[in-house]
């Protein structure tokens, strides 16, 4: 198999074949990845590599369903499909050998909304939560932004460059104030699949000290290289009890501007408080098109997902071999799950600011600086790959030639 010439072999079951070497030209979309980059690192020459969507084109069963639906020039208050949940239920139990049951599941307003609300539900000003840095950064902003006091539980930077949890500085930095845990599942920014012995240990944990775990487990359905993802709330009694588990299908399927994100809880009386609560403040309906596209997605997207994630394996190939000849300083991890690298760049030597002066000024790359995800991101930096493979090439020979270029 010539992996090199992916498009030519990336075709569905009905012959559509996908091309992900496409460059698409983002302007006049509105799309952050771009607009953002003078407002935030006020220049706009950057090849932005940051922010976490995909520069693919979104698969066509998805753009050709919400074009049905377009059709009809009326766009008045509408009810949810009869097809939307069992469309999830189906592609999680096929997918994570999940067997969900329907009032276990609820629309959400996005992931990262549905923890500010867990928050806001479960706790009050003054209160703790337990999160792991490096860790997704938003973890840390929704607690402190609504009053709550955020307490970190760094993660063990282990030797192959992977991450263990502490649980014995877990013990140590939670008290009876601590009230939710918020686990990123897979893990971002090190992409990394939780073993199942892990999160039983930390379902015990959270049982007993009673923590409410929220796993965000928006990249469940990226895992690659043969790893499996495993849902936090499948690994024991006590996970299943004592968890909210958020997922949703636009990491996968590229439709982040799409909010569609579903909750699962299956303990009833954590769900009749939470779920209650977002339902007298309509806070459960999806917008018009988010049913569509997650339908489209799940009954129609196994072999695009496929394809996609045979393209990122093989970009992250690209750059293990790329980085190994030519800038052999920086060292990037492997994901286990998902389409960010956790470029290492400790052996360059550079303080902060002068890391971020290389990435910026000098080769002209925007991505996230490791420091934006806590304690022991210093000295790294987040790599978008879910690009075309010449995006990945020319972001790369800028980098080696502002290396190489470093006195």
């Amino acid at each position: 198999m010539d992996r090199n010439n992916i498009k030519k072999i990336n075709k569905d079951k009905s012959g559509e074949s996908y091309d992900f070497d496409k460059i698409i030209d983002r302007s006049g979309s509105g799309d952050l990845k771009h607009e953002a980059l003078l407002p935030r690192w006020r220049r706009n020459d950057l090849l932005p590599l940051w922010v976490a969507d995909m520069d693919f084109e979104t698969p066509m069963f998805i753009t050709d369903a919400l074009k049905k639906r377009l059709e009809h020039s009326l766009f008045g208050y509408t009810v949810e499909p009869k097809e939307l949940w069992q469309s999830i239920i189906n592609w999680v139990n096929e997918h994570h050998q999940w067997e969900l049951k329907r009032e276990w599941l609820k629309f959400i307003p996005g992931i990262v909304k549905g923890i500010g609300l867990v928050i806001n539900v479960y706790t009050k000003p003054g209160d703790k939560v337990i999160i792991q840095p490096p860790v997704y950064h938003p973890f840390r902003l929704t607690p402190e932004g609504n009053d709550r006091e955020v307490v970190f539980n760094p993660l063990k930077l282990r030797d192959d460059g992977y991450y263990d949890m502490d649980f014995d500085n877990l013990e140590k930095v939670c008290d009876d104030k601590c009230r939710i845990f918020i686990l990123c599942n897979p893990h971002n920014p090190a992409g990394m699949c939780w073993k199942k012995e892990t999160l039983q240990k930390l379902a015990d944990f959270c049982y007993e000290h009673h923590l409410l775990v929220i796993s965000d487990e928006i990249h469940c359905d990226m895992a690659i290289f043969g790893h499996k993802h495993i849902p936090f709330a499948t690994v024991s009694d006590k996970a299943r009890e004592n968890s909210i588990t958020f997922q949703a299908p636009t990491k996968t399927f590229n439709i982040a501007g799409i909010i569609s994100s579903y909750a699962i809880i299956p303990n009833a009386d954590i769900r009749k408080k939470f779920y209650g609560w977002i339902k007298a403040n309509e806070l459960d309906e999806a917008n018009i098109f988010a049913p569509i596209a997650t339908i489209a997605a799940f009954t129609k997207g196994e072999e695009w997902r496929k394809s996609m994630l045979t393209y990122i394996e093989d970009n992250v190939r690209f750059i293990e071999d790329y980085c190994k000849k030519n800038i052999p300083q920086i060292h990037p991890l492997r994901p286990q799950a998902s389409f960010l690298v956790w470029l290492n760049c400790r052996e360059l030597n550079l303080d902060h600011k002068d890391l971020l002066d290389l990435f910026i000024d000098k080769a002209h790359l925007a991505l996230n600086d490791g420091e934006m995800f806590g304690q022991g991101g210093e000295g790294f930096m987040r790599m978008n790959i879910a690009t075309p493979r010449s995006v990945i090439k020319q972001a790369l020979d800028q980098l080696a030639t502002a290396v190489n270029n470093l006195k």
